[in-house]
């Protein structure tokens, strides 16, 4: 799987996805966790559940089988450009490529099934389509994102409003702690956590999200 770079004729090609759970602390509270900064958690999607969201179209999302509430998750996306293991904090943002708009589909109703029988969470969270994204913006081009608004709509309704200035773990801290686990590799993606405000949506529904320097999407549920 790739993801187009924007302003380029160039693709990214996906090595792995890693998603990081309840970084945003008004999220982290509407999910009944504690909002503290105990050490972020990781899950990942399969690299084919990426679909791409193409500047001034409109994205497609097939409603999931197995579901009646499946949820929208509106994301910051890092692309990761330079491999490494064990990655110092203050080093952590040279090896980010770039950055784009992504959505972190999920299942919620598997989720919480496979919470309370303690189970893994990948029904819930890593299934076909999962992964909606924008492209990706160079960060030498649009710099290293540490704040702005980050949002998302339903049907012309805000349901997600907070800003990057809010991530429990900032993208340094989070790429930090990532690699002590795995040794990251050009190709990875890194859904950073969503703000509060997450909820279900039906066939025939639209998302229309973004975050600012990034632009916008928009993905219909079909």
């Amino acid at each position: 799987m790739t993801v187009p770079i924007a302003g380029t004729d160039l693709v990214f090609p996906v090595h792995r996805i890693y998603c990081v759970g309840r970084n945003y602390a008004a999220h982290a509270r509407e999910m009944g966790a504690d909002p503290t900064r105990e050490p972020p958690f990781f899950f990942c999607k399969p690299a084919d559940a990426i679909v791409n969201v193409a500047p001034g179209t409109i994205g497609a999302f097939p409603y999931p089988s197995e579901t009646k509430n499946c949820h929208y998750e509106m994301e910051l996306v890092v692309a990761i450009g330079k491999g490494g293991r064990d990655i110092a904090a203050e080093q952590a943002l040279d090896h980010v490529y770039g950055y784009a708009l992504g959505l972190d589909m999920t299942r919620r109703d598997l989720q919480a099934r496979m919470k309370e029988t303690g189970k893994p969470w990948d029904i819930g969270k890593g299934f076909d389509h999962a992964a909606p994204i924008g492209p990706i913006h160079r960060a030498a081009d649009v710099g290293h994102l540490a704040k702005g608004a980050i949002w998302l709509e339903l049907n012309g309704t805000q349901k997600q409003k907070g800003d990057l200035s809010d991530l429990i773990w900032s993208v340094a801290e989070t790429i930090a702690h990532l690699s002590k686990f795995f040794e990251l590799a050009p190709g990875d993606l890194i859904y950073t956590g969503t703000p509060e405000g997450v909820g279900a949506v039906v066939r025939g529904d639209r998302m229309h999200g973004g975050i600012d320097g990034l632009g916008e999407f928009v993905v219909d549920v079909i």
